[in-house]
């Protein structure tokens, strides 16, 4: 299941974009994306898509740790790796075939069946030139990361620790292990090159920005808190420290003690003023709680913190909407248009606007954001019905051109058949 999280996502970007960079990859090329999962995973998909299990970020334990999985998986794309998968997938298909039907042919020729023997061992062979080939990926994605941390200043040793942290879960049965540890083996070559490298790097011993580790250890005491069940986060989490007392406050909010909560939150925001996220966090609370017109301060104060990140102000603007307030509906179309413009894919804030300028009376815009809501929610049909009623309820310009794209888009889609 992917989630959505402005704080984690922010810490994933801050950690991820300098590798991107010293690869010479456009940090806005790749993607980022949060899975709620539990195990220890990450990997990189086709067209650099990179997720990222929340599980990876709960189970780390340090920042380092953490940056080292990120800069293996930017070696990835660095290595183009992905573009070269499916052509060596192919040639191992096409010798597992060819050993098929010679060891067929074979057996055939000689009546005894002795033929399939050799047909499965030309298949196994196969299996192995591929894992060989996966393997050589790993490897050299380990090389191109430990560069990229180097280039930057950064560690390889978390990396190792977390390398060796999963060192023992190779010994374990499939389902027992964690998914990183089937999807990238661990030989012990590969855990002996990152020991002589951090023998040798002149990064070894440096410590990270104060900032990424403070900032790592507030998002897993968030995750922890909202994603763990929230009594055993209420008993295993103890102590004074923000991270322990972001994690508890959360727990408690979900257990609906927003009494207790709040006072917490407001103690860590007189700690750390300047935080945006423990002002969202606030915000959110009070929202969910019916307080719709007392979350609008503490959105408002997250957004002058964090005015480049598009989820607050879509987080702002529906409170300024579900306020029932009229004089807050424009402005709160200001704070969306700019935002689903970053960040088209949210149906939450389609939904909104599409709600604000239902109840200002455009019903052509409020069509027009039916449709991107129900296209991105993947309802073709629908979004293609709002979007040509939209098209003829907008005067023109560059709305009702997109109307018309929407439209256009639809028809093309569905003569293709997809």
């Amino acid at each position: 299941m992917l989630i959505r999280d402005a704080e984690t996502e922010h810490l994933l970007r801050t950690f991820a974009n300098p590798l991107f960079r010293a690869a010479g990859v456009d940090p806005n090329l790749v993607r980022i994306v949060l899975i709620r999962d539990s195990a220890i995973n990450s990997f990189v998909s086709t067209g650099n898509i990179l997720f990222v299990h929340t599980g990876l970020i709960m189970k780390a334990s340090s920042a380092n740790e953490l940056i080292g999985v990120l800069a293996h998986e930017t070696g990835h794309i660095k290595g183009g790796h992905l573009a070269k998968l499916p052509e060596a997938l192919r040639e191992a298909m096409i010798e597992s075939i060819a050993a098929m039907l010679i060891g067929a042919a074979a057996g055939v020729a000689t009546r005894d069946g002795s033929g399939f023997g050799a047909g499965l061992g030309a298949q196994q062979m196969a299996q192995r030139n591929f894992l060989s080939f996966t393997r050589g990926m790993e490897r050299a994605a380990d090389q191109a990361g430990v560069q990229l941390l180097e280039a930057n200043g950064w560690s390889s040793e978390g990396m190792l620790d977390l390398f060796h942290h999963l060192e023992s879960q190779e010994m374990l049965v499939s389902r027992m292990q964690d998914p990183y540890v089937r999807t990238h083996p661990l030989t012990r070559e590969r855990i002996g090159f990152l020991e002589q490298y951090v023998s040798k790097s002149a990064s070894t011993g440096r410590t990270l920005p104060e900032a990424f580790e403070s900032g790592f250890q507030m998002v897993r005491a968030k995750l922890t808190g909202f994603l763990s069940p929230s009594s055993e986060t209420l008993k295993a989490i103890r102590g004074d420290d923000p991270p322990a007392r972001y994690a508890r406050a959360i727990a408690l909010y979900r257990l609906g003690h927003l009494k207790e909560a709040l006072p917490m939150v407001d103690r860590l925001i007189a700690e750390q003023k300047s935080n945006p996220w423990l002002h969202e966090l606030k915000g959110q609370m009070l929202f969910e709680n019916g307080r719709v017109r007392d979350a609008l301060g503490p959105y408002r104060e997250a957004v002058r913190l964090a005015p480049d990140q598009p989820q607050i102000h879509i987080s702002l603007a529906h409170a300024m909407v579900e306020t029932g307030d009229p004089l807050l509906l424009r402005p709160a179309i200001q704070e969306l248009q700019p935002a689903l413009d970053r960040e088209r894919e949210n149906p939450t804030g389609w939904r909104t606007l599409a709600t604000a300028w239902g109840k200002i009376g455009d019903i052509g815009q409020a069509n027009l954001a039916l449709a991107e809501e129900a296209l991105e929610n993947g309802k073709i049909p629908l979004a293609r019905g709002l979007a040509s009623r939209a098209e003829k309820q907008l005067p023109s310009g560059p709305a009702r051109l997109r109307a018309v794209d929407i439209s256009n888009a639809m028809k093309k889609e569905n003569r293709t058949g997809f």
